[in-house]
């Protein structure tokens, strides 16, 4: 499709393609309390959405007097994994928006996740699309540094052989958001209407041009978007 505005998509995988942070969430929760950190589900969701639960482990040693080591970050991984293998279930209609912007941008399309990659191709196989992202599949882990800086977006577009500034993020946390916009990206927020106002807010704050509530929206809403 020649007249499309963009020559790449690049979607987060957490909160845009699967619904995992409720239940990566629910895992941490429970292995901070055992460390002595209280956190209902919705806080712990405040603190770390969108970050590495390594990059706050001064935080988690502040609270806990634990000093987070390289085993209890495999324990957590495990665990969260095993949470996620059971349970994970799509974003609605993410599958077929996927699909269709793969069609549409002759596989132009690629997954820029913060988390691990083990994680990332658990969820995708999960959700039914890891084959629409074989081979471009980008995981902050394995970057320089991780959202909220550029380089996994920066990555993902090199390999695609695309400009970032011609690249579409798609993103739902601030840390995400920003990252793409630092890649000079045109950065889309999802923000189902279960997460309010507030969310919507903090995302136009930190840069998304446009912020969509259903994810069956994408391709005509990436399709009709006239650019700067």
């Amino acid at each position: 499709m020649s007249d499309f505005p963009f020559d790449a998509v690049l979607f987060d995988c957490d909160g845009v393609l699967v619904d995992s942070e409720p239940i990566t969430n629910r895992v941490l929760t429970e292995m901070l309390g055992e460390l002595g950190w209280h956190l209902s589900v919705e806080e712990a969701m405040r603190i770390f959405v969108g970050k590495m639960v390594k990059d706050d482990a001064p935080l988690i040693e502040a609270r806990t007097g634990f000093a987070i080591t390289p085993e209890w970050l495999t324990q957590f991984r495990a665990r969260r994994n095993a949470a996620l293998d059971s349970e994970l279930q799509a974003i609605d209609g993410a599958a077929d928006a996927v699909r269709a912007l793969k069609q549409t941008l002759n596989g132009r399309i690629a997954v820029a996740s913060g988390a691990d990659r083990v994680k990332v191709e658990l969820q995708l196989a999960k959700a039914g699309i890891l084959d629409c992202f074989e081979g471009r599949i980008f995981s902050g882990h394995e970057m320089p540094r991780s959202k909220p800086f550029p380089d996994v977006y920066l990555a993902a577009a090199a390999a695609l052989g695309v400009d970032p500034k011609r690249c579409a993020v798609v993103e739902d946390t601030v840390t995400g958001a920003t990252a793409g916009v630092a890649a000079g990206a045109t950065v889309f927020g999802y923000c189902p209407s279960q997460l309010g106002h507030s969310s919507a807010t903090a995302l136009h704050g930190a840069g998304v041009v446009h912020v969509f509530r259903d994810m069956a929206e994408l391709p005509g809403l990436l399709a009709g978007w006239v650019r700067a």
